[in-house]
């Protein structure tokens, strides 16, 4: 497995990558944001491991233009921000997970592996060409973002993950199974039912938008309009 970790802080990539190493995990470090997009091309790793404050370009600049390019790579955001505002920025910004620091050394390599993972299984991974829209929703593949009209919904990354999956199959039913696969990656000690939780905080979210959160006994859930 390959990793691209974008940090500044020099004592940071030397223990990330001295550690992930004996882990089986070959770490390439960028300490400049302007020379990230550059290496990213290069190196075409696995999973980008992403600081958010770095010199050049911090990491929500490298990420936008990243995605605008067309580059794909599962992204993990790794930062001292650690509020929701802070996490919803750079989720909708075209992240795929976040892990606020200080972290856990066990805990980032799950999350690394898990997202490896989820790129590699999934049956959709190629970029939808076009927005997708339901109601008053639009999703915009390229920078990850749900849009209500003209704003950014304001969601948490688990909802985030939800609406996304929903989304991709308007007016079709999504198994509970894969949701919580989506919603938490690699999280074994999370309960099953604990999907249902996010379920209802997204459908209280998206009263008025016109679109409906509808749950399908024995088949799981799916998104249609009113």
């Amino acid at each position: 497995m390959k990793v691209l970790l974008v940090e500044d802080d020099p004592a940071m990539q030397a223990t990330l990558q001295r550690t992930l190493a004996r882990r089986q995990i070959d770490v390439r470090v960028c300490g400049d944001g302007a020379q990230a997009l550059d290496q990213w091309r290069a190196l075409e790793p696995d999973v980008v491991a992403l600081d958010l404050s770095l010199p050049g370009l911090d990491g929500l600049q490298v990420l936008a233009r990243a995605r605008a390019g067309g580059m794909r790579t599962p992204v993990l955001l790794l930062t001292a921000r650690g509020t929701v505002g802070d996490r919803v920025v750079g989720l909708n910004a075209g992240a795929d997970d976040y892990l606020p620091k200080p972290f856990d050394l066990d805990e980032l390599e799950a999350r690394l592996r898990a997202l490896r993972r989820r790129h590699q299984d999934a049956p959709g991974a190629e970029p939808v060409p076009t927005p997708m829209e339901l109601a008053a929703l639009r999703f915009e593949p390229d920078s990850g973002a749900i849009y209500l009209r003209s704003q950014v919904m304001e969601l948490t990354p688990r909802e985030l993950a939800l609406l996304r999956a929903l989304m991709a199959k308007p007016g079709h039913a999504v198994s509970k199974e894969r949701l919580f696969e989506l919603v938490f990656p690699g999280e074994a000690d999370v309960q099953y039912e604990a999907i249902e939780v996010v379920v209802y905080r997204l459908r209280k979210k998206l009263a008025g938008t016109g679109a409906a959160l509808m749950t399908l006994r024995g088949l799981g859930y799916l998104l249609r309009e009113e």
